[in-house]
């Protein structure tokens, strides 16, 4: 933050709280992704999608092989099914 810029308390609530929830916001990204990918026809949209459940998949707690065997195969249905464990 630049110098001589505070938050108020009120901020600060709002900037602990997303940082609280933020495994459940990145989930929540990367099943509205799977649904985009699963419809999606155009491949740069494709592309665009995978590096975004890619970004999201960082910020969970799924395991390394997981995400990996999801992003090398980029099968949607591995996908869905990896967004299913991380809700639970």
């Amino acid at each position: 933050m630049a110098r001589g810029q505070h938050l108020s308390a009120h901020q600060k609530k709002i900037v602990n709280r997303y940082y609280e929830h933020l495994d459940t916001i990145s989930i929540t990204k990367i099943a509205e992704a799977a649904t985009e990918l699963y419809l999606s026809t155009d491949p740069k949209k494709t592309e665009r999608l995978w590096q975004t459940v890619e970004r999201a998949l960082d910020k969970t707690a799924a395991s390394d092989k997981a995400v990996q065997r999801v992003l090398q195969t980029r099968d949607v249905k591995l996908l869905a099914e990896l967004v299913g464990k991380l809700s639970k």
